[in-house]
């Protein structure tokens, strides 16, 4: 099983940045990928950006240009760079993981708790 902590979240102001990490800690066969996925009240969870090995990277249309994902592969971490932030990606921030555990195994998908992101003034 892979643990993932999120941290980085917080209050910011509007146009404000924050840079979301995520660290995996867990023995596997093989990463698939790992993704940002936020929570609003009262909406359902939606992906904002993902990173499938070896690097494909997408994003949803209301944070391409503001926010960029990456990873360091030595420290098992994956990042969420946040810009400009308005208030609508208020959210909580969950970051996942698809590994293969065995080979030839099935594809498991594991989340982190989650870390609160408030923009306000």
């Amino acid at each position: 099983q892979v643990q993932l902590v999120e941290s980085g979240g917080g209050l910011v102001q509007p146009g404000g940045s924050l840079r979301l990490s995520c660290a995996a800690s867990g023995s596997v066969f093989r990463s698939v990928g790992m993704a940002w996925y936020r929570q609003a009240p009262g909406k359902e969870r939606e992906l904002v950006a993902s990173i499938i090995n070896p690097d494909r990277i997408n994003y949803v249309d209301s944070v391409k240009g503001r926010f960029t994902i990456s990873r360091d592969n030595v420290k098992n971490t994956v990042y969420l760079q946040m810009n400009s932030l308005k208030p609508e990606d208020t959210a909580v921030y969950y970051c996942k993981a698809v590994t293969q555990r065995v080979a030839g195994g099935p594809l498991y998908e594991d989340w982190g708790q989650g870390t609160q992101v408030t923009v306000s003034s």
